[in-house]
């Protein structure tokens, strides 16, 4: 077994070791440890990533991997030498790019090898650790303040590198959720001690704690004061106030409950910030205060409603006047300025039902294509849409006696390949 010291402290960030094992298994090393800081991944949390430094360039004697009771808020030897991480003697070592459990053996995945025997100096990404830690701990809150107000369960959790997600049983709105997202935050204020223990086989049934399935053994309960208690394997903060915050930050339906998204801590504290900037400049493009860019946005809304409607009754007044122009022509060619695919469609439909013949209408540019719109009321046009689109580089289809596409040809190679319709 492989002695954990990330659950003697979550904090430490680096140790001593000595390689046990140095497997290759296909294009990676797996190298096996005495004891480690790495996290191996387990319970949605990811593995630790980080350096494995030889003691020839690293000064291994002048660690310490004792480590203090979890959560009393000292350093211990190994986690005062990992804050210097930033030293030439690192760039000397192995990257660990993943880490995992096996039978209850830790691996640090490498793409180097190291000789069994070798001293290491152990030293995890701690930027990146203490974000996972924030992001679990901070759902570990907001799932067990859902449990205890609605009774759901969370059935899924994901801890990605941008996102979290946690899947539950049941719906709730999106002011249900930032209702619970105000009493996450309010006990993260407290600053409150998180507790980790294993309870005993007869204290184990009595305590209320959430988990996914019945567990059996050894458990690990991790404790957040007054928000949740859950069976769990993952790294933790130490106090609820190194959460920062929580933000919910969208929802959506998922099977027959809901999937949220969420982001804590430095997450979410970067999030906001680009929120922020963003409505700044939305705030300056409008010439409305911060607080007031949702109501100039809907007034800005409205007049383009407005204008669009206007646009639409122009358009309609045009086509009208189309339809009387080529009234019993038969077959007509019609090309149209500035029309997007809908307005292109209804001028077509229009004349279609007055021409008498085939209805083909463009509109476009040599520079940027033509998009088309072919009628024949009663008719069938797919061989000539099939012969459209592959004379003149062409996309399109539709109903039988009415297609629509686009076309990458000239206005004259159009003409040219309906000279003989017309």
């Amino acid at each position: 077994m492989t002695r954990k010291l990330f659950y003697e402290d979550s904090y430490m960030k680096s140790c001593r070791a000595a390689v046990l094992e140095c497997r290759q298994n296909k294009n990676r090393f797996e190298i096996l440890l005495d004891q480690t800081c790495f996290f191996p991944e387990g319970g949605g949390q990811p593995g630790d990533t980080g350096m494995l430094i030889p003691c020839a360039v690293s000064d291994c004697g002048a660690q310490d991997t004792s480590a203090p009771d979890a959560g009393d808020g000292s350093s211990s030897g190994a986690e005062s030498e990992g804050r210097g991480s930033s030293s030439g003697a690192e760039s000397a070592g192995i990257a660990v790019f993943d880490t995992h459990e096996k039978d209850g053996l830790v691996f640090h995945y490498t793409e180097k090898p190291l000789p069994e025997g070798t001293e290491v100096t152990a030293v995890i990404d701690w930027e990146r650790r203490f974000d996972l830690m924030q992001q679990h701990s901070g759902e570990h809150m907001l799932s067990g303040v859902i449990h205890r107000r609605w009774g759901y369960d969370n059935v899924g959790f994901h801890l990605g590198t941008d996102r979290v997600t946690i899947d539950l049983s049941g719906t709730l709105s999106f002011d249900q959720l930032l209702d619970a997202e105000n009493e996450v935050n309010r006990r993260i204020w407290e600053d409150e001690q998180v507790k980790i223990w294993f309870p005993s086989a007869e204290e184990l049934p009595r305590i209320p704690y959430r988990s996914k399935k019945e567990l059996d053994g050894d458990v690990r309960i991790v404790e957040f004061p007054g928000a949740d208690i859950c069976a769990c394997c993952g790294t933790h903060v130490k106090h609820t106030g190194a959460i920062g915050l929580v933000k919910v930050i969208s929802c959506e339906k998922w099977r027959d409950g809901i999937r949220v998204e969420l982001l804590c801590g430095g997450r979410a504290v970067r999030y906001l910030g680009h929120i922020l900037e963003q409505n700044r400049l939305v705030s300056q493009q409008l010439s409305a205060k911060p607080l007031e860019t949702s109501g100039a946005v809907a007034n800005i809304a409205a007049e383009l409603n407005e204008k669009r409607q206007r646009i639409y009754a122009l358009e309609e007044a045009s086509f009208a006047a189309a339809a009387e122009k080529y009234a019993g022509a038969g077959n007509v060619l019609v090309f149209l300025n500035d029309l997007d695919p809908d307005g292109v469609r209804r001028a077509c439909d229009a004349i279609q039902k007055t021409c008498g013949g085939l209805s083909a209408v463009f509109s476009g540019s040599d520079a940027d294509g033509y998009r088309y719109a072919l009628g024949l009321p009663g008719g069938d046009l797919r061989e000539t849409t099939r012969s459209l689109n592959a004379a003149l580089n062409g996309r399109g289809g539709g109903k039988p006696f009415f297609t629509q596409g686009n076309v990458k040809a000239s206005k004259a190679q159009i003409g040219d390949f309906f000279r003989e319709m017309l």
